[in-house]
């Protein structure tokens, strides 16, 4: 094998299709500012899961949200919301949404600059 032939197996990716099982929506609709954090039947489970699941289980030790737990994977936001709702059904990972209703009909400013902080982050 050629050194660009070696590059270039280095930098393939699995396709998300594959990470998800050609799934387009996970089970759990899950916002992306929905905080995840690892259950103790996560930690349990880490050597039977594959890449993926076993880097969110970890990352998730200290709560994070699904829009970073896609920046820190770099994996597409859908894909990840996909993964946690798996893991968050079989009790792996366990989600927490705060509570933005307003009684206006105008969006929350806190979770607006919460999510401009989030894309300027990336």
């Amino acid at each position: 094998m050629t050194e660009s032939n070696d590059d270039s197996f280095r930098s393939f990716r699995v396709r998300p299709y594959l990470l998800t099982g050609g799934r387009t929506r996970a089970a759990v609709d899950l916002p992306l500012e929905a905080l995840v954090r690892t259950t103790e039947s996560g930690h349990a489970s880490l050597a039977t899961q594959s890449r993926e699941r076993h880097q969110i289980i970890t990352l998730c030790a200290s709560p994070q949200s699904v829009a970073e737990i896609s920046a820190h994977l770099k994996i597409h936001l859908q894909v990840a919301r996909v993964l946690v709702g798996d893991l968050v059904q079989e009790g792996h990972v366990a989600t927490h949404v705060a509570s933005t209703q307003s009684t206006t009909d105008r969006p929350d400013l806190r979770l607006l600059e919460q999510v401009l902080d989030g894309l300027q982050s990336l």
